[in-house]
């Protein structure tokens, strides 16, 4: 039988939006043999990786950690707080909002889309006084449940999700607020208490750094005493059995033990560096990305710059260039993965990742090899992106790292 060799020498550079780089450290973690999921060495692991979670969702109500990725999240989202037939109003920012509504449909739900016309609602972040205004219009309260993406993956645009609990509330309207924060969690910062969210879906395989397979609820009491209401069918995903069982450790069912090693790593990792440091860290390359679209004389998917993602970057094609074209060449030339456009942007755009276990060197070697491969594929370039990069982030130090103390 033929074998196929994808491994060619050096390190494949994976700079797509998720899953993101898996650090060395989380990989030996995940390494160490499996143990007993109904032990007390277990329990404790289980107790560890809930406490420090938590800090990072910024709460200190249960967090629900499934092994799903997180689509499933999703689908525990809704089936714990809603019924058949309940309207749910739904934000339309690109791609990922837009399967979110899909699935709301399947599970006989009525989602209400609600966004700019066209693909200027996928270049722009949620609207809170379109929310606002739609919530006010509802005097009976039919909409059960407000959804929203925070880091739009397909698009590189981080809503504002204070504002939107605002306008929630400004409405006086009692709907529960759920937010999808599966690829802003641990890179940009996301306050679940403070910004009065209901549920809160995440995943592991972006910020934390992880392989995909777990993902996360985030809760709070009213979203707790919806789901003792709620008549969506539900058994695997059901919150109450999971949150009783935590509190000593433990799931109803077989929990991914390894992944929960490298998950208790990976918080090492972040809490360890601070996450006020991390998300500065996240927002200097992206900005130092930005820095090298703008020089090649490229459109950035994003328009507004008060809500440019540290994430990822969307780099758009000037008319008559097919992006996943030159995505396909940078990959075939020199081992780098960029994301692909997707849904009302496919072809139109690629994206480039920044995200998670990424530092200077990381980001200079991928907008080099976008920047030779765009030079390849006859991409008029106005100037050194790589150049106009390395510039910013000479001109803007990172955080000081940290210095063993004898």
């Amino acid at each position: 039988m033929l074998k196929l060799d994808f491994h060619p020498a050096g390190r494949h550079f994976l700079q797509i939006p998720g899953p993101s780089p898996v650090p060395d450290r989380i990989l030996r973690a995940m390494s160490y043999p499996t143990i007993d999921h109904r032990g007390p060495e277990f329990g404790a692991l289980g107790l560890s990786v809930m406490d420090g979670i938590k800090k990072v969702f910024k709460t200190t109500q249960p967090v629900v950690i499934y092994p799903a990725s997180g689509t499933g999240a999703w689908e525990a989202a809704l089936t714990n707080t809603l019924s058949p037939g309940d309207a749910v109003l739904m934000y339309e920012t690109g791609h990922f909002a837009t399967l979110w509504k899909k699935m709301a449909e399947s599970l006989g739900l009525k989602p209400e889309f609600l966004g700019l016309p066209g693909v200027e609602g996928w270049r722009r972040g949620v609207q809170a006084d379109m929310i606002e205004a739609r919530l006010r219009a509802d005097t009976g309260h039919a909409i059960k449940a407000v959804c929203v993406v925070h880091n739009e993956t397909s698009t590189g645009v981080t809503s504002d999700i204070a504002a939107v609990r605002r306008a929630i509330d400004a409405a006086g309207h009692p709907a529960l607020f759920m937010v999808d924060t599966i690829s802003g969690l641990a890179c940009a910062d996301y306050r679940h208490d403070e910004w009065g969210v209901d549920v809160t879906v995440s995943g592991s395989q972006k910020g934390l750094m992880l392989p995909p397979g777990i993902s996360f609820n985030a809760l709070s009491q009213k979203a707790l005493e919806a789901s003792r209401e709620a008549k969506l069918p539900r058994a695997f995903w059901s919150w109450a059995e999971i949150v009783e069982m935590n509190k000593e450790g433990y799931w109803p069912y077989t929990p991914n033990t390894n992944l929960l090693y490298g998950l208790s790593e990976a918080l090492e990792m972040i809490l360890g560096e601070g996450l006020d440091n991390v998300f500065a860290r996240h927002r200097r390359l992206a900005a130092a990305c930005r820095a090298a679209v703008t020089a090649w004389g490229l459109e950035i998917q994003c328009v507004d710059p008060a809500v440019y993602s540290p994430v990822l970057t969307g780099v758009v094609m000037q008319e008559g260039v097919d992006a996943d074209a030159v995505r396909k060449l940078i990959y075939e030339r020199f081992d780098l993965s960029l994301g692909t456009g997707l849904g009302k942007v496919k072809g139109r755009m690629f994206r480039i990742g920044h995200l998670g276990d990424c530092n200077d060197l990381a980001l200079m070697a991928a907008l080099a090899g976008c920047e030779m491969g765009l030079r390849l594929a006859g991409v008029t370039l106005r100037a050194s992106g790589v150049g106009a990069a390395m510039d910013y982030l000479a001109q803007h130090e990172s955080a000081p790292r940290l210095k063993a103390v004898a």
